[in-house]
């Protein structure tokens, strides 16, 4: 047992505050695999937690971040052995478990997946939690029946971690990807990552009418509130929407028309409990069809002193796709 250095949320008078600091091994929680941990990343709850701008922390004190990437340095879980390499999404993590922003994590065994061949430590958080959501989005769809040949697929929140990965899954699946976000400058970034094209979010993100033209077959939304409930009457009979968000908000402010009168599905998207041979599904297809070539375009690296400085940024819509950080 020895100390190893950790960003640290501890509960204060007037709220939380947050210190990188030494933690001692003695101090992680209960758990059958110990983890040295090599590679995190950046999401919306980490945002929130680091901030306290919402209640996801949930026990103090707390080391944030959601996800990890690392070699198993000990184990009396019987699928994991020291030396293998590992992923973690999820669980609780990060919120009322001792999470990712640390040089050791102690978690329980069946939380973990092998890390995917042809994946890289740095490569699965890049596509992180937020990607692996835009995969459980994608297989949602797909489940549904959903298919390119009907009509055009919408991403919302399209420049942040989970829209662009989406983008690039479903333009890869053959789908006309319209990719909406309130970032001007972006358009280059999204037609990159294979956007046929780019709508400002403005034409969402206000009351609408409980139907509209229909303009999609297909959506992934990460925003929640008044953009879902357009999303939902603007798509196309029979087509379908899967929901994992809620950057404006957990209200959604709709009526049953598309349901009952387009016969619209809507999908939920559950990427902390997701069963093991989803999840292992799940990462099996991200690292067969993301392309490498697009995730390291939308990918930024910072190391574990810094994640600090973009906790603001995430929760502003200022970080563009995803984030990696790497633990020393």
């Amino acid at each position: 047992m020895g100390h190893f250095k950790a960003w640290v949320v501890e509960k204060t008078e007037t709220g939380q505050s947050l210190t990188f600091k030494d933690f001692d091994e003695a101090d992680l929680m209960d758990g059958d695999v110990t983890v040295r941990v090599t590679h995190s990343t950046v999401n919306y709850k980490d945002g929130l937690a680091m901030t306290g701008r919402s209640p996801v922390v949930r026990r103090f004190p707390m080391i944030p971040g959601i996800d990890f990437a690392g070699i198993v340095e000990h184990s009396d879980h019987g699928d994991y052995k020291p030396g293998d390499a590992v992923v973690l999404t999820g669980w609780g993590v990060g919120e009322s478990h001792l999470g990712a922003y640390a040089q050791r994590a102690r978690v329980k065994g069946d939380w973990l997946v092998p890390l995917p061949a042809g994946l890289s430590p740095a490569q699965a958080m890049a596509i992180g939690t937020a990607g692996y959501t835009a995969m459980l989005c994608l297989m949602a769809l797909d489940h549904q029946g959903v298919t390119p040949d009907q009509g055009p697929a919408l991403v919302t929140g399209a420049s942040g971690g989970v829209g662009s990965v989406a983008v690039a899954l479903m333009a890869r699946a053959g789908w006309h990807v319209i990719a909406s976000t309130g970032r001007d400058a972006e358009g280059e970034y999204l037609r990159g990552l294979g956007a046929s094209e780019v709508l400002d979010r403005a034409e969402l993100s206000k009351p609408g009418k409980p139907l509209a033209k229909e303009r999609w077959a297909a959506a992934i939304d990460a925003v929640g509130s008044t953009t879902l409930a357009n999303v939902l009457a603007s798509t196309k009979a029979d087509g379908a929407v899967a929901a994992c968000g809620l950057a404006q908000g957990m209200d959604l402010p709709t009526s049953v028309a598309p349901f009952i009168l387009r016969g619209v599905s809507l999908l939920g998207i559950n990427s902390v409990t997701t069963p093991q041979p989803k999840r292992r599904e799940a990462w099996a297809r991200l690292a067969r069809e993301l392309d490498h070539d697009k995730l390291a375009a939308m990918t930024q690296t910072v190391p574990l002193p810094g994640v600090d400085t973009l906790a603001e940024a995430i929760l502003e819509g200022r970080v563009r796709g995803r984030t990696v950080v790497e633990i020393a």
